[in-house]
């Protein structure tokens, strides 16, 4: 998986349109989407939250941006189906969105599911969203909120690390209203025991990384803390 576009908060201003646009190498009315919204069911209300982000009832652009098709890819589904059902619509897919939500509970399911083993030979451009964006990263920065929605008796924490398809991690939701943890002096403390670099970006922010280059695409803020 060469070509990647971590985002906060979805497509949300021209320069991160632009940049999805540069990594598909055509208009999004010529490209295929599957949309990932796996992550967001551990949360109170999650079902309603899904149908939102695959209806594009979301206040940022994603699955409504035009594109020539939009499918499911629903993670918790296919251990229970074929392969030969899935595995060839993820191939030829453009664009992976991966909805927000829950990391670890994402992290789990992308390898249960198979996807992960996948990823690294696709030939596509992953989009995340906030815990999507996560989730291919080393470092959960939501790991410890993420343990108050595991089930009961489950084994999840042990094998839901995420993925480290990059050699960045991210912190999403800089500077949030409504999110404590997001100040950049929290931001900090966290980043100060991760030994890789950290983006801390806002929600009109995104990274992207080709051929495990990073650029960063803002028109809002973001601070990178080295290790």
């Amino acid at each position: 998986m060469r070509k990647l576009l971590l985002t906060s908060s979805g497509i949300s201003n021209p320069s991160i349109n632009d940049a999805l646009l540069e990594l598909l190498g055509k208009p999004v009315s010529e490209a295929t989407a599957l949309i990932v919204p796996t992550a967001i069911y551990p949360f109170p209300g999650g079902g309603g939250q899904a149908w939102r982000a695959i209806a594009g009832q979301n206040k940022r652009p994603l699955t409504d941006l035009g594109w020539k098709s939009v499918g499911v890819l629903e993670l918790t589904a296919l251990p229970s189906i074929q392969e030969k059902s899935w595995v060839p619509t993820l191939q030829e897919t453009d664009a992976l969105l991966v909805w927000g939500g829950d990391v670890l509970y994402l992290s789990y399911w992308l390898r249960r599911s198979g996807v992960a083993d996948l990823l690294p030979s696709l030939d596509l451009v992953y989009v995340g969203v906030s815990a999507g964006s996560i989730a291919v990263t080393p470092y959960n920065c939501d790991w410890d909120f993420d343990q108050e929605f595991i089930p009961e008796g489950s084994d999840m924490a042990s094998h839901a690390e995420p993925l480290g398809l990059v050699d960045v991690t991210l912190y999403p939701h800089l500077g949030h209203p409504d999110m404590e943890d997001t100040t950049p002096e929290n931001i900090e403390r966290w980043a100060s025991g991760i030994p890789v670099p950290t983006y801390a970006i806002d929600d009109e922010t995104a990274i992207k990384v080709v051929d495990g280059e990073v650029t960063v695409v803002s028109e809002g803020d973001w601070k990178l803390f080295n290790p």
